[in-house]
């Protein structure tokens, strides 16, 4: 079975200085997450109310 590829964005929040930067992907029905600077290492997935949950208390 072909996938479509997974279309990967960086954070508004990063910089384009290479600091930290985190990117994220929509992967049906998760979130996944991963350092942009090592896109081949490990990457999170997230539910959605999860990751929404992850954003909202990473903003209080």
């Amino acid at each position: 079975m072909n996938h479509p590829p997974v279309k990967w964005r960086k954070s508004s929040y990063s910089s384009g200085e290479g600091g930290e930067c985190v990117e994220v992907a929509a992967l049906a029905p998760e979130v996944g997450l991963r350092d942009s600077k090592d896109p081949d290492g490990p990457h999170l997935h997230v539910t959605r109310p999860g990751f929404a949950e992850l954003l909202a208390r990473l903003k209080s």
